[in-house]
């Protein structure tokens, strides 16, 4: 299950150096719930060596003014705690989620 994100626990979890991607969501977007299950299943397939959350637009709104999310979904990875260059928008298919994240790991 993928780690629910808030604003009052993102910053501590980026900064924490560890692997994080963030599924960047709301509960009326389509393709947000349908990658639900691919976001709760690659989270469980990395856990312990990659954080995989879900920051809900709706409810939260600090971390997507900051990184000016337009579109949703949206996923970001960071490292170390910094932002990488991998960003993704749109319905993305688990196999390109699991090579991300996989190239985030080999950074």
């Amino acid at each position: 299950m993928a780690t629910v994100l808030t604003d009052e626990n993102v910053k501590e979890i980026i900064a924490s150096g560890k692997p994080v991607v963030i599924d960047f969501w709301a509960t009326w977007c389509g393709p947000c719930v349908g990658m639900a299950p691919i976001i709760d299943k690659l989270a469980e397939e990395f856990e312990g060596r990659v954080v995989v959350g879900k920051y809900n637009v709706d409810e939260e709104g600090d971390l997507s003014t900051e990184y000016r999310i337009m579109s949703l979904p949206t996923i970001l990875f960071f490292k170390d705690g910094k932002k990488t260059d991998i960003r993704l928008a749109g319905s993305q298919k688990e196999e390109v989620l699991r090579a991300k994240i996989e190239e985030l790991l080999a950074k």
